[in-house]
């Protein structure tokens, strides 16, 4: 089969592998009809994220064909057309009962926090991803969604990953009718952190970003209030100055570890690194957030220290909440939103790319060239039947 190839920071390729296989009864081979690259697969691109092995096949975002099924595999079957979640979780551990499921306790056994993740290096399970023709999925009587039939696949392909993960991250803030929202990083993530934000209440919603084009996608997308922040010199001045000097009620941190904004942050997060990762959109969000309010963040850092104003947090009296989405719990609210017509996730794609193309994919992705937002794989064999 196709599958995408890691071959080190900002060196991959699409190379012939051999096709998985059934490793434990309850296992699902899954013949692929659309992956992502999403911008966390950029952190393990750049060489950010630790232990990311040569040979690692990339792809947490993707649906497709349940080709072959476990022996104890009995809540999807062969022939079913499935959106895979992110998370890999076993559904009945400590975790999984409470629905985090991100921090499932069995299928990362070796880690402290984060459980498994499809394609993203070995400090989340060292699982194969979906940026390729077939994929393994373990757990499968508890993780993959069969789609349904009035969904379309581009919709369900956002439900994996970038969807709930926004849709958690406007959750996290704890909304209230009226309240202001303030979203760091226009990306996909962001993009529907904003548009949820609305779907929970807000009263405004701003997003903060630095490309242009991604500030005027946001408006469209999520009739929002935009900022540049190279055209702010203080950003919590910034923010304080449009809410009558109180600040937000609500911060997202839909950024991350690569953040832009402080050359301080990126020498000693991202050239160096002395921290994991430049925590840049989190001091804004901090220290722009209202005295009482709320932080919540989705961004991707490494393990395991970063500087952040933890004074301020104390000071100010606010309430942090951050994971990993749990796709899972998200979804049936999510499909409900799509088909009442009050969310279309796929109108954030615009490129589409075969698996051959990985490597220009990349790249195109990582320099933000020709006004991409989210792009979609879609493997040769999308169209068997």
């Amino acid at each position: 089969m196709l599958a995408m190839n890691y071959r080190g920071p900002y060196r991959v390729r699409t190379v012939h592998k051999q096709e998985p296989e059934i490793e434990h009864p309850n296992d699902a081979i899954v013949r692929v009809t659309r992956s992502c690259i999403c911008g966390s697969d950029l952190h393990l691109y750049h060489g950010l994220v630790p232990d990311t092995r040569v040979g690692m096949t990339f792809g947490h975002e993707f649906t497709g064909v349940v080709e072959e099924v476990g022996s104890s595999v009995q809540n999807v079957k062969k022939g079913d057309h499935v959106l895979v979640p992110f998370n890999i979780f076993c559904g009945s551990c400590f975790f999984c009962k409470k629905e985090l499921y991100s921090n499932c306790h069995n299928v990362n056994p070796e880690a402290t926090a984060v459980g498994g993740i499809y394609g993203y290096s070995h400090t989340t399970g060292g699982y194969d991803g979906g940026q390729a023709e077939y994929v393994r999925v373990p757990m499968a009587d508890v993780g993959p969604t069969i789609i349904p039939s009035d969904l379309d696949v581009d919709d369900a392909v956002m439900l994996t990953d970038a969807c709930p993960t926004g849709y958690q991250a406007a959750e996290m803030g704890d909304i209230e009718e009226g309240d202001t929202v303030v979203v760091f990083g226009a990306g996909p993530v962001g993009l529907f952190a904003a548009k949820s934000a609305w779907l929970m209440g807000a009263g405004r919603v701003i997003v903060v970003d630095h490309l242009e084009y991604r500030l005027e996608f946001a408006q469209k997308f999520a009739q929002c209030e935009v900022i540049n922040f190279r055209e702010v010199n203080d950003m919590a001045i910034h923010i304080k100055r449009m809410t009558d000097w109180l600040g937000a009620d609500v911060c997202i941190d839909a950024v991350g570890c690569e953040a832009a904004g402080s050359a301080m942050q990126r020498v000693t997060g991202v050239t160096v690194p002395l921290q994991a990762g430049a925590a840049t959109a989190l001091f804004w969000a901090i220290n722009s957030v209202r005295k009482g309010g709320t932080v919540s963040i989705v961004g991707v850092y490494g393990p395991t220290f970063n500087a952040v104003p933890i004074g301020n947090v104390v000071n100010k009296g606010l309430t942090i909440r951050a994971n990993q989405a749990s796709v899972k719990r998200h979804l049936p609210r999510l499909i409900e939103h799509i088909k009442a017509g009050r969310l279309k996730p796929s109108e954030i794609i615009t490129h589409r790319f075969a698996l051959e193309d990985i490597p220009d994919a990349y790249h195109m992705f990582s320099s933000k060239l020709d006004n991409i937002i989210k792009p979609v794989l879609v493997p040769r064999t999308a169209s068997l039947h």
